[in-house]
């Protein structure tokens, strides 16, 4: 097994006394494991930090071995990681990457987003600039993982026009005329979904809560539910900047 490329680090934590093991995603080749010799000396740590853009070289006898991985610096997000709301967005954009994905599987197009997704955290003056991505990216993740969300039409009326909430229950699209009197009982759908383009925060809002409830139902479940911790912090600091 040999890979080389670039690769996304995602999750990394220590084995034995100086090594790490590092989850890093790879456009072709997906979410990929592999054991860094020296992980935790100053030399490497600033390059094994998630959101790091890097060259990649994975090398194993077998495709059960856990791969020796080498890694060269690419692109540092390193910077980000001082700021509070940017840092959040990191944490658990490359959280829930590393713990939703199965190794070894090909995403492209999860790998192509998520680059632009920490690109636009990067390079926004504001979260505003990047948390239509988030959500964005969140959605992504569920479908890609066989759990998307219909928003194609009315879940009542087959209506292509005028949807206006999403059935916690079934994740389809439900229009004004079909919510009849379950409106407390539906979320909102926020508009940039449908059309795109910009958002207002109560959007922006609703969003997450929508990917939100999903992604605690139907992906992050048992011990892999740890990881949302992550994101009730970025939503709390989200919260703030609101108000």
């Amino acid at each position: 097994m040999h890979l080389l490329g670039p690769a996304i680090i995602c999750a990394v934590r220590p084995h034995g006394e100086h090594g790490a093991i590092v989850r890093a995603l790879t456009p072709r080749d997906g979410m990929q494991p592999g054991y860094v010799r020296g992980g935790r000396s100053r030399r490497l740590r600033p390059v094994l930090l998630p959101g790091n853009l890097v060259e990649a070289e994975y090398r194993a006898r077998t495709d059960e071995q856990l791969a020796q991985l080498s890694v060269e610096l690419s692109h540092s997000r390193a910077p980000l990681l001082a700021e509070a709301l940017p840092a959040a967005a990191i944490d658990w954009s490359c959280a829930l990457t590393a713990t939703a994905l199965p190794e070894g599987h090909s995403y492209p197009h999860l790998y192509e987003a998520l680059d632009g997704l920490l690109s636009a955290v990067e390079a926004a003056p504001s979260a505003k600039g990047w948390a239509t991505a988030l959500v964005r990216y969140e959605l992504l993740i569920l479908n890609e993982l066989g759990f998307g969300l219909d928003l194609s039409e009315c879940a009542a009326t087959g209506a292509r026009n005028g949807l206006a909430f999403v059935s916690p229950r079934s994740g389809r699209a439900v229009s004004a005329g079909g919510a009849a009197e379950y409106t407390d009982r539906l979320f909102p759908l926020p508009q940039f979904l449908l059309g795109g383009g910009a958002a207002d925060w109560n959007d922006i809002l609703d969003g997450l809560r929508i990917t939100g409830h999903f992604l605690a139902r139907d992906l992050l479940i048992e011990r892999q539910a740890d990881v949302l911790s992550s994101r009730d912090r970025l939503v709390e600091r989200l919260r703030r900047v609101t108000r």
